[in-house]
């Protein structure tokens, strides 16, 4: 029997169904309507986290699965619906936490003597006057509710997200609850792709596919299992180079496929036009995923294919559920495999995606056990737009005044040795399982001494939870002036700059590789935005992160001597300040587009 995951929509629903998995329990995603009868067939019940509040806009679910005796786990949002339940009360904004926290005195049967040094917050909605039937089990120094269990029942409920690399022992905590559900540990990956294959071959027995092949690991591991399940003469690959992509990568991608079915396609001039002007995140987004549409398209007409052709593509479940692509998610970015046209296509049973329940890991376990190169397994994610949303762009002036809000600040982090500068562009966040579009904080230090990495995590961590406003957090590496008042510039998508940026990127990845860090790395991005200590210049943000799952990640702390090297390198002409972003996710997201 399995174990289900209610999914109230949280970014992490999935994450908790693979971690569960890995585990060796089989997993399924529910909806909350579930029936009582349904939910008597699993051996236990966790409740998602979710963008939804309790107190103001709970959403409908089955209250009948509380008395059916089963074990039951509820996180974040699940906790604080059990929570009400059974009649406590929840507020919002009460104790508002994004980022690593302490868990202290742990007790009750779903720790079992086991202590979580370190768990990961997500939340402001909390909950406060427990019912006499409800007791602590947890609590953190900002939430004296971190976690309870029901004096009676086999129900617990934890306000952090357990299933997240950055809980520490999380995966020893949701052991214990599965061990509470009496589970059988007898799943894994090898049969998952064993009957993954099979079901692709049964299922698309009449069809063939096109797919839209970018050459990073999930395109790269989709098209192999494709080409298993139904043969080479059933699946044709199509590359299009959108010029948005890394240094010599269309080349490199048509050489690593030389040897199956694939076409390379120079569309650059297409994307560089409709992109002409065009600076509002989403809307890049949005053009580029319509556009690869229109190209493959023509290409399908070029080759004269069929009705039993259908569209293959490499999405994974990060991919859907930014997009705000199951029922009750919130919609984190738009991602180009998930605009209006490919889910009508999908509507019409017109795409194949083999890999659309997975995660970046589970993908490179797949990629592994079928053989692929190490070097092609283990390389850095990169977004179907590519450098198109890594180079942020600007009309306009920042109309807001942000000397309130930079004083604030300030006043803030007055015991460390930093400045903060607002600058005057927004990014891309994730604050409670809801999209947010923020300014980011500059941090220059005011001391002669450096700073520690894990200072400045905690001054990081410490503006976001405080301030809704800011949403990331970067760190001066290097600059060629002192940031007294940030200026802005006109700046949009032109060959000139994106060749800058790949130019950099590319010196990035070396130094990276250079010194054994790529693989120590999950992802890099390298971002340009308009914004500089001086006039007429612009900056680079690094952004190395660590994860396992792309649905939270920790901001890397690589050695700060070879950073300040590669940065003071990095310095030229247009290019005024090196900045690192410190930002764990949440609140920030990874790309910041």
């Amino acid at each position: 029997m399995s174990v289900a995951v209610v999914d109230f929509g949280g970014q992490y629903a999935h994450l908790l169904a693979q971690q569960i998995r890995k585990l060796g329990v089989h997993s399924v995603i529910v909806n909350p309507q579930l029936s009582t009868d349904q939910a008597k067939q699993f051996k236990g019940l966790i409740l998602s986290g979710g963008p939804h509040s309790v107190y103001s806009d709970e959403l409908i679910h089955n209250k009948e699965i509380f008395n059916i005796g089963i074990p039951i786990l509820g996180i974040c949002y699940g906790h604080q619906l059990l929570c009400k339940h059974f009649g406590a009360t929840v507020i919002s904004g009460h104790s508002i936490e994004y980022g690593p926290a302490k868990l202290l005195n742990t007790r009750g049967v779903l720790f079992n003597a086991l202590e979580i040094p370190q768990v990961w917050m997500s939340h402001s909605d909390t909950v406060i006057d427990l019912p006499p039937c409800l007791q602590i089990t947890a609590n953190t120094d900002d939430c004296a509710i971190a976690a309870i269990e029901h004096t009676q029942l086999p129900i617990y409920g934890v306000q952090f997200h357990p299933e997240v690399k950055h809980t520490l022992c999380g995966r020893e905590l949701l052991m214990n609850f599965l061990k509470l559900c009496d589970c059988s540990f007898d799943w894994d990956i090898q049969d998952y792709l064993q009957t993954l294959i099979e079901n692709l071959r049964n299922k698309y027995i009449n069809n063939s596919v096109f797919m839209l092949l970018s050459g990073g690991v999930d395109s790269t591991v989709a098209f192999t299992v494709l080409n298993q399940a139904l043969g080479a003469n059933r699946v044709l690959g199509l590359h299009i180079d959108n010029g948005f992509m890394r240094y010599n990568e269309s080349r490199q991608v048509a050489e690593a496929f030389q040897k199956l079915a694939i076409s390379v396609v120079d569309a650059s001039e297409d994307f560089y036009t409709a992109l002409d002007g065009i600076t509002d995140p989403q809307q890049k987004r949005i053009i580029i995923g319509n556009l690869f549409l229109d190209i493959q398209q023509r290409e399908i007409e070029k080759l004269g294919l069929g009705s039993e052709w259908l569209l293959g593509q490499g999405t994974i479940y990060p991919d859907t559920i930014e997009s705000g692509g199951t029922q009750n998610s919130k919609i984190i970015k738009t991602h180009h495999n998930r605009v209006d046209r490919i889910q009508e296509l999908i509507s019409q049973g017109r795409v194949v995606e083999p890999l659309v329940d997975l995660y970046k890991d589970e993908v490179r376990e797949l990629g592994e056990l079928l053989g692929l190169p190490h070097d092609l397994v283990w390389r850095h994610p990169f977004p179907g737009p590519g450098l198109a949303i890594r180079t942020l762009c600007n009309i306009g002036t920042c109309s807001t005044d942000l000397a309130p809000l930079q004083a604030a600040v300030n006043l803030l982090i007055s015991d460390y040795p930093v400045n903060a500068i607002i600058l005057p562009i927004k990014s891309v966040g994730i604050q409670g399982d809801t999209r947010s579009f923020a300014h980011p904080v500059l941090l220059v230090n005011s001391a002669e001494a450096s700073i520690d990495w894990y200072t400045l995590e905690k001054v990081s961590t410490l503006i976001t939870n405080q301030f809704n406003q800011v949403n990331r957090v970067l760190f001066q590496l290097a600059s060629k002036a002192e940031w007294r008042k940030p200026c802005l510039i006109t700046a949009t998508l032109t060959k000139s700059r994106l060749r800058e940026l790949q130019r950099i990127d590319h010196i990035v990845t070396e130094f990276l590789k250079h010194n054994q860090l790529y693989e120590k790395v999950w992802q890099c991005p390298v971002v340009l935005i308009p914004c500089a200590p001086v006039e007429n210049s612009e900056s680079i943000v690094l952004r190395p992160v660590e994860s396992t799952e792309a649905m939270t990640a920790n901001f890397s702390k690589l050695p700060q001597e070879l950073l300040t090297n590669l940065a003071n390198n990095l310095l030229d002409s247009t290019i005024a300040s090196i900045l690192y972003d410190i930002t764990n996710k949440p609140p920030g997201t990874i790309e910041w587009e």
